[in-house]
């Protein structure tokens, strides 16, 4: 699913440039989202799972240069200001109710754990109609 989403050529057309790069790798236990947004800090996120089901995810950064010359009585100050938002459909065997996230060295990590065989089967069951 995962795939299905990062190789959409009409998602890459609506992304601008601005957007940070994203990479998704996957093991036994878990997929992993390493978002990389340089200057980041864990106030600037928020993530969330919409009523979908879906992963929200919001990255606000503000920074604020400034550099005096004492001689020249000059004042300069540079301002970055970038948001990110996107949403990402996830994969139907990911435990929902044990997404984690850090930010380590500018990258957002995001630990999608996987469901058990059994919970898998569990969540894909007949119902029984009366």
């Amino acid at each position: 699913m995962f795939d299905e989403f990062f190789n959409n050529s009409d998602l890459m057309l609506r992304m601008n440039a601005t957007a940070p790069a994203v990479n998704v790798k996957e093991n036994a236990k878990e997929y992993t989202m390493e978002i990389a947004a340089p200057g980041i800090r864990k106030e600037f996120c928020r993530i969330s799972l919409d009523n979908e089901g879906n992963l929200a995810v919001s990255i606000e950064n503000k920074l604020e240069h400034k550099e005096e010359d004492k001689k020249e009585r000059y004042l300069r100050r540079e301002f970055s200001y970038s948001n990110y938002q996107q949403t990402y459909t996830l994969p139907k065997d990911v435990n929902k109710e044990s997404i984690g996230a850090k930010v380590e060295n500018g990258v957002l990590y995001i630990s999608l754990p996987k469901l058990t065989v059994k919970e898998v089967e569990k969540a894909n069951r007949l119902i029984e109609i009366k």
